[in-house]
């Protein structure tokens, strides 16, 4: 669907869509402009234009999420766009606007902020080619060293040594662009350009290096942790880290598989698990927590209840939660104010349905999301299901893959579906029925995609056709079979699958040798 454009953005657009002209012509443009013309620029991919717009920036702060958000002039949101060419332009146009004027009194700018852009699975843009988070964090380092080399030369210049200005960042480190990133955030206070990290994810890197750079970030102000994957964090690091470092404005935590495993806790490790609650309870802006995939069986209280904030967004996906664990979430504090929840990976229905129902019936006014992959939902739950979310009448995603659902479960579903309001995403399950008889859940990597395509693909347009029958075609339901699209992921897939590569070889290298010295 067209968005409507203002006469003002039409004629924005076609200044700048001839290059040449335009980039000749700022100098005589109204400084009250040029977010206009930027937002054009950007729409119409104008890079050089792009470029000049911000090294000439006559304004006090440049935020690229409102920049490139709804306007009055252009409805449409372009902040999912992270066009190569555009970011590029845009990053080394804020080093140009550093080294190339003369004048001090011309530069006002104080603030950038990088962080309201939203890296999406789709680019709408036409050289079709993202740069994603790990891509600028990698660029605005490169960028801040190159400076530093131009500016040694002009150290005496007043107009140059005056220049402060503060880059609000999200940051993404990994083992391959680390020493360019400790490299610009100790060099910091020499640079004009001074990075400050609102968000950092760490992934595939020593854990030695984790902690050096985050200290580098300020943690003080970071308002987004997320160590995923590749870094092998576990419970006693945790507690080193939260002793070491105070998060005072985090809001987000996100903790990789096997953080915590409590099948085999001693007395000090149960102190241990006390510490780091107590120690997240003084993290008073907290949440969203994630603890994905680790053995949290019977301490969810321990480390649950301290925390002074409710949680609004929670994942304890596939960490053996018990029915002390459900009942703890369905009456704590957290229950009322939860709007993301996933419960992946645990057997609601036969484990602990009725704590379930209560859990739901206590976040039905807030609750937006919902996950509940391979939790062995089968036909014969189908309405329990319902009755369950019937009251979550704000839910706007619920993703359910990995479950035994047949066609004719799925269009019951379906069905009541097109009755919640607000929902716009749907993730559901290959039928049962299209799979081998005496398939076993959950299916393994080997066996999930060997179900008849052709009967899938009948069985999910008559599931659309529900939807489109009850002028709900705006739902999007969809079978991702290997999860969700992560941007993150999907940047550095090539860097971890190296590193899984290089792990899975110094395994069978050890298995060898130990092999030869039995022999």
């Amino acid at each position: 669907k067209a968005t409507m454009k203002s006469l003002r953005f039409i004629s924005a657009e076609a200044f700048v869509s001839n290059a040449e002209l335009a980039r000749r012509s700022l100098g005589s443009v109204a400084h009250n402009l040029f977010p206009l013309l930027f937002k054009a620029s950007y729409l119409l991919e104008q890079g050089e234009v792009i470029h000049d717009l911000v090294e000439n920036w006559p304004l006090v702060d440049f935020n690229m999420g409102k920049l490139l958000g709804k306007t009055v002039d252009y409805q449409e949101d372009l902040s999912h766009r992270t066009c190569s060419v555009c970011m590029e332009s845009c990053l080394t146009g804020l080093r140009d606007y550093v080294l190339n004027h003369p004048s001090p009194y011309m530069k006002r700018l104080k603030v950038v902020d990088l962080t309201g852009i939203k890296d999406v699975e789709v680019q709408f843009c036409e050289c079709k080619k993202p740069m994603g988070r790990w891509a600028r964090t990698q660029l605005l380092a490169k960028l801040c060293l190159e400076l530093l080399v131009h500016l040694q030369p002009m150290q005496c210049n007043a107009s140059v040594s005056e220049i402060s200005i503060d880059v609000l960042i999200d940051l993404f480190v990994t083992e391959r662009n680390y020493e360019l990133v400790v490299q610009a955030l100790l060099r910091k206070c020499s640079c004009p350009l001074k990075i400050h990290c609102v968000a950092f994810r760490a992934d595939n890197l020593a854990l030695q290096k984790f902690f050096y750079v985050i200290k580098l970030t300020d943690p003080s102000l970071l308002r987004k942790l997320e160590v995923v994957h590749n870094v092998r964090l576990e419970m006693e690091h945790l507690e080193i880290l939260f002793n070491s470092i105070r998060f005072p404005l985090l809001m987000s935590l996100t903790l990789p598989a096997r953080t915590f495993n409590v099948r085999r806790l001693t007395a000090a490790d149960e102190l241990m698990l006390t510490a780091i609650g107590e120690k997240m309870s003084e993290m008073t802006q907290l949440t969203e927590l994630s603890m994905a995939f680790s053995i949290l069986t019977g301490r969810i209280r321990k480390l649950l209840s301290p925390l002074k904030t409710p949680l609004k967004v929670l994942d304890v996906s596939n960490c053996s939660l018990n029915h002390a664990d459900m009942a703890y979430l369905a009456n704590s504090l957290h229950s009322n104010h939860l709007e993301v929840l996933d419960l992946s990976g645990h057997n609601i229905p036969d484990l602990y349905p009725s704590t379930f129902f209560k859990l739901l019936s206590h976040s039905s006014s807030v609750l937006r999301s919902l996950t509940l992959e391979e939790c062995n939902i089968q036909d014969t739950h189908v309405n329990m299901l319902i009755l369950a979310l019937s009251p979550c009448q704000k839910l706007q995603e619920f993703k359910f893959l990995g479950n035994p659902l047949s066609s004719e479960a799925l269009k019951h579903l379906f069905l009541f579906f097109c009755e919640l309001p607000m929902l716009k995403n749907v993730e559901f399950p290959v039928p049962r029925d299209c799979y081998p008889v005496g398939i076993t859940y959950p299916i393994d990597d080997a066996n999930l995609c060997s179900f008849d395509h052709q009967k899938y693909e009948s069985v999910a347009e008559e599931l659309k056709l529900i939807l489109l029958q009850a002028n709900r075609e705006g739902v999007k339901a969809s079978t991702p079979l290997f999860g969700s699209y992560d941007a993150a992921v999907e940047e550095t897939n090539n860097e971890l699958g190296a590193y899984l590569m290089k792990s899975f070889k110094e395994t069978l290298e050890k298995f060898t040798n130990s092999l030869k010295e039995m022999s």
